[in-house]
C-alpha cells in the first residue's frame, strides 16, 4: 500500500485531507429531507438546477398570507445562502442549517435558496465557486414556480457561515464586475457575511500560526490553481490585483465576527477595508462576545446565537 494514502496532511476534526489527495469526513456530513416544518410552518424542497453535476438547491417558502401585488400574488424577498465547512464538508440538507434556515424564514418572511455546491477534494476549487454562481443566476431566474409567483427580485440577499460566508462576499464581488447572467433585472439588497473564511499568504497580527498553517495547507489541497496561494482574491479580498471593494454589488452589507475566532483579525480587516474602500454602500460589523468560529451553528439558542440571528433578522427587514 502507497504509505502517501494514508500520509494526514490537514485533520480539521470533521474532516482529514490525506497526501493521496482523498478524504475522510467525519462530521456534519448528516442529512434531513425537505418537507414541511411543523415549527415554523415552513415548507421546503430540493431541486436539481444540474443533471450533470447533480448540484441541486434546497427552496424554502414560508406560510404565504396577504401582501399580494397587483397580480394578486404574494411577492417576499429572497436569500440565496451559501453553506459552511471549509469546502469540504456540510450540505444544504445538514439538519443544523436545515433548521437555521427555517427559522430565518419564518421571522423574516422570504424565500430562501439554500446552495449544494460540490465538495473538495473531490471537486477541487473553483468548482463550488461555479456551483454557487450557477445556483444564484438560476434562483434569479425565476426557474421554479415557487420563485416566479412568490420571489421579488427587486429585494435579494446574500448570506454564508464560514467558507459559505467567503462564497457570499466573492459573488456579490462578481455581480459587480460580470453583471448577473440571468436575463430577469436584479437587486441586490444585502449581503450578509457570517464569520467569512479569509485568509492571506502573510500572516496578520492576532492571526494564530498554527490555524494559518492549516488553512495554507488545506487551501493548496484543494485549490492548487489558486493563483498566489492564499492571496488568490478568492481568498483574500484585499490582496494586490484583487477586484476593488467598490464592486460589491450590494447596497448594505452586515459583517458577523467572534471574539474567540482566530479568523476575527482578518474579518475585521476586511470590514475596516470596505469602509475605506470608497463603495457608496453601508456596512455594518457585528461582533459576538466570548465565542469561537459558527459557534450559533452547535450551540443554537444560546444568549449568544440569539442576538446574533435577532441582528441577522433585523438586517433582512431593513433595521
Amino acid at each position: 500500500m502507497d504509505s502517501s494514502s494514508s500520509e494526514i496532511l490537514v485533520d480539521a476534526g470533521s474532516f482529514r485531507l490525506y497526501k493521496d489527495g482523498h478524504a475522510d469526513r467525519t462530521g456534519d456530513m448528516e442529512t434531513v429531507p425537505a418537507g414541511f416544518d411543523a415549527d415554523t410552518g415552513v415548507t421546503s424542497k430540493d431541486v436539481v438546477i444540474d443533471v450533470v453535476t447533480g448540484v441541486f438547491v434546497r427552496l424554502y417558502l414560508p406560510p404565504i398570507q396577504a401582501a399580494t401585488d397587483d397580480d394578486g400574488k404574494t411577492k417576499l424577498p429572497i436569500l440565496v445562502f451559501f453553506h459552511g465547512g471549509y469546502f469540504v464538508v456540510g450540505s444544504a440538507s445538514c439538519p443544523k442549517r436545515h433548521r437555521n434556515i427555517n427559522d430565518i424564514v419564518a421571522r423574516a418572511r422570504l424565500i430562501a435558496v439554500s446552495v449544494d455546491y460540490r465538495l473538495a477534494p473531490e471537486h477541487l476549487l473553483p468548482a463550488a465557486y461555479d456551483d454557487s454562481w450557477a445556483a444564484l443566476n438560476w434562483a434569479l431566474s425565476g426557474a421554479d414556480p415557487w420563485l416566479s409567483e412568490h420571489g421579488d427580485t427587486g429585494r435579494v440577499f446574500l448570506a454564508g457561515v464560514s467558507a459559505g460566508g467567503n462564497i457570499a462576499h466573492n459573488m456579490t464581488i462578481a455581480v459587480g464586475v460580470r453583471g448577473l447572467d440571468a436575463a430577469v433585472p436584479a437587486r441586490i439588497e444585502g449581503t450578509i457575511l457570517l464569520h467569512p473564511s479569509f485568509c492571506g499568504e502573510t500572516r496578520m497580527e492576532g492571526e494564530p500560526e498554527e490555524f494559518w498553517e492549516s488553512v495554507k495547507k488545506r487551501w493548496s489541497i484543494i485549490f492548487p490553481d489558486a493563483k498566489g496561494g492564499l492571496d488568490d482574491p478568492r481568498m483574500n479580498p484585499m490582496a494586490a490585483g484583487a477586484p476593488s471593494l467598490t464592486k460589491l454589488a450590494c447596497e448594505r452589507m452586515l459583517v458577523c465576527a467572534a471574539s474567540e475566532d482566530p479568523i476575527r483579525p482578518r474579518e475585521r480587516a476586511y470590514y475596516d477595508a470596505v469602509k475605506r474602500s470608497g463603495w457608496g454602500g453601508e456596512v455594518d460589523w457585528f461582533e459576538s462576545e466570548g465565542e469561537g468560529h459558527a459557534f450559533f451553528v452547535r450551540k443554537y439558542g444560546s444568549s449568544e446565537a440569539v442576538k446574533l440571528m435577532d441582528r441577522v433578522i433585523a438586517f433582512l427587514a431593513g433595521h
